[in-house]
């Protein structure tokens, strides 16, 4: 049998020696990418923890905004309104209709236990834009009885799923004008208008429509709106003990005081 020069096993011999080594080294690198891989994402999930946890708690500076309160709704559940008012909630609005037949199955006990507790309330009225003014008018008067105690009602302006017409901003300002007018003979008081950034920007509602307006902005104050707000919603991810999921924080601005 012939065999190989002494060149050729050599040769062979030194590519195998070097590639063994190498061989046994990858995975070891791999191991070391993979822990560091995990370190970094550990950190990652670590700090978005935080954030959710920071953001779960932050109300603004209560020397800035003396009076600040929530708002709920049915997806609340039964809240412990002792404990509301003990978080620093001074007033809470609660909703009460949406459009021109729903209404919101915690309403009546929502209002009760928040004058129980000693805390103000006010009504909250959903507004949608693909039904009669009138007829919501109507849901909006049938389910919330006039008080002398209540807080001025809210009438919240967004877009709805539910709903994909855009009327015109003649129509939605002149329909709203006549919801607006409806409900406060009932109440007595004039209402607040409580517009979205999307909706105020295709509407200027907060222009056409003269009412105290509440504006909405996670964090920092609301750079939108036709005047000065009156109510800023600055955190609808508050959680509390004593209600389920996540509530809206809100504060008023202080007498005197302008955008």
């Amino acid at each position: 049998m012939s065999r190989l020069p002494a060149s050729g096993r050599n040769s062979r011999s030194v590519s195998a020696s070097t590639a063994m080594p190498a061989m046994a080294a990858m995975p070891e690198r791999l191991r070391r990418m993979a822990v560091r891989a995990g370190s970094v994402l550990l950190v990652a999930l670590l700090a978005l923890a935080l954030i959710l946890w920071w953001a779960a708690r932050w109300t603004p500076d209560r020397q800035q905004y003396p009076v600040q309160g929530i708002n709920v709704d049915a997806s609340n559940g039964d809240i412990h309104w002792g404990w509301m008012k003990a978080a620093g909630a001074d007033f809470a609005y609660v909703m009460a209709t949406d459009g021109s037949e729903r209404t919101d199955a915690r309403f009546k006990a929502n209002m009760a236990g928040a004058r129980e507790a000693g805390v103000r309330v006010g009504a909250m009225h959903r507004y949608n834009v693909c039904q009669l003014a009138a007829d919501q008018a109507a849901n909006f008067i049938r389910h919330v009885p006039r008080r002398f105690d209540s807080l001025p009602a809210v009438v919240w302006l967004d877009f709805d799923d539910r709903c994909s017409e855009r009327p015109s901003r003649a129509l939605l300002l002149s329909e709203l004008a006549t919801f607006l007018a409806q409900i406060e003979a009932h109440s007595g008081k004039r209402s607040l208008i409580a517009p979205g950034p999307a909706f105020d920007k295709e509407y200027d509602v907060s222009n056409g429509i003269a009412r105290t307006i509440w504006l909405r902005r996670d964090f920092f104050e609301p750079s939108y709106g036709a005047h000065a707000w009156t109510m800023w919603q600055a955190n609808r991810h508050v959680r509390l003990a004593g209600a389920s999921g996540t509530v809206g924080w809100n504060v008023v601005r202080p007498e005197g005081e302008t955008m």
